[in-house]
C-alpha cells in the first residue's frame, strides 16, 4: 500500500479550557480519494481540520502529509500541501480584485512575473472563474466568490483539498457548479459537510466523527443507508430524500 497523502495516528486533543475535542482519531486517505468527514455539531470535525495544516498542534498522536510531520519546522511547507477553503468565502477574499486575491498565497512564497500570472489563470480556470479576473471580489456572487476562494487555494498547488462546508449558502445552480469543479479536479478532496446528499453524489467514501472519535469509516451509501447509526449520530437526510434511489 503507498503512504497516505493524509495519515492520522491517535491525535487526541483538548483545549486550553479544558475541553476534550478528540479523543484518538485515526484517518487515511490515500492520493486521489474523496473523502466526507461527517458527523453532528460539536463531534471535532473542525478541531480534526485544524490539525491537518498546523493551526492547532496534537495534544497526542501525530497527523502527517505524505510522510511530512505536521511540527514547527514543517509548517511553511504543510501549508502549501493542504490547502482550506473555510465556509465563508470572505475569510479568504480581501484583496482589491480577484488576480490580487489568487496571487497573494504564491506571491508570498516568492513566484513573481510570468509564472505567477500563468498559476493565478490556471487557478481561476480550473473553477470557471477566469474571465473575473480584474473584478472587484465583491462585486461577485456568492457563489462566484466560493469558487473564487477554491481558487486561491489551488494556486498553491497542493496535495489535498479541505472543503468546510462547501455547499452552504450555495442556489442550486452553484451547488451543481461546484460539483462539477470538484469532480474534475485531480487532488485528494476531504469535505467536511452536513449536506449529505452532496456527500453521496462527491465522496464515495464517508468518515464519521462523533463525540471526538471515528464511529465508522465506509462506502458513503453504506453510512446513509445505516438507520441506526445515522439516528445514534444526529445525521438527518434531507425530507424526501432516499439514497437508494439515487442514480
Amino acid at each position: 500500500m503507498t503512504t497516505p497523502v493524509l495519515d492520522v495516528r491517535g491525535l487526541a486533543y483538548a483545549y486550553p479550557d479544558g475541553h476534550q475535542a478528540l479523543y484518538g482519531v485515526d484517518l487515511h486517505v490515500h492520493r486521489g480519494e474523496r473523502v466526507a468527514l461527517l458527523g453532528p455539531n460539536g463531534a471535532g470535525k473542525t478541531t480534526l481540520v485544524l490539525h491537518l495544516n498546523g493551526i492547532l498542534q496534537a495534544g497526542a498522536g501525530s497527523v502527517s502529509v505524505s510522510g511530512l510531520p505536521v511540527v514547527k519546522d514543517n509548517l511553511r511547507e504543510i501549508r502549501r500541501r493542504v490547502g482550506i477553503v473555510f465556509q465563508d468565502p470572505d475569510d479568504q477574499l480581501f484583496m482589491g480584485t480577484v488576480r490580487q486575491d489568487v496571487a497573494f498565497g504564491p506571491a508570498n512564497l516568492g513566484v513573481k512575473g510570468a509564472e505567477l500570472e500563468r498559476r493565478v489563470l490556471a487557478a481561476l480556470d480550473l473553477v470557471g472563474m477566469a474571465d473575473f479576473v480584474d473584478r472587484p471580489p465583491h462585486h461577485l456572487s456568492f457563489g462566484q466568490r466560493r469558487r473564487v476562494a477554491v481558487a486561491t487555494v489551488l494556486v498553491m498547488e497542493p496535495e489535498i483539498l479541505v472543503l468546510d462546508e462547501p455547499s452552504s449558502n450555495l442556489d442550486p445552480a452553484s451547488r451543481r457548479e461546484l460539483a462539477d469543479i470538484l469532480r474534475s479536479l485531480d487532488v485528494t478532496v476531504l469535505m467536511v459537510t452536513h449536506d449529505l446528499p452532496y456527500a453521496l453524489e462527491l465522496c464515495p467514501r464517508s468518515v464519521v466523527l462523533s463525540d471526538g472519535v471515528v464511529v465508522t469509516d465506509g462506502a458513503t451509501y453504506d453510512v446513509l443507508t445505516d438507520e441506526d447509526l445515522m439516528r445514534a449520530h444526529r445525521l438527518e437526510l434531507p425530507f424526501g430524500f432516499d439514497p437508494r434511489r439515487v442514480g
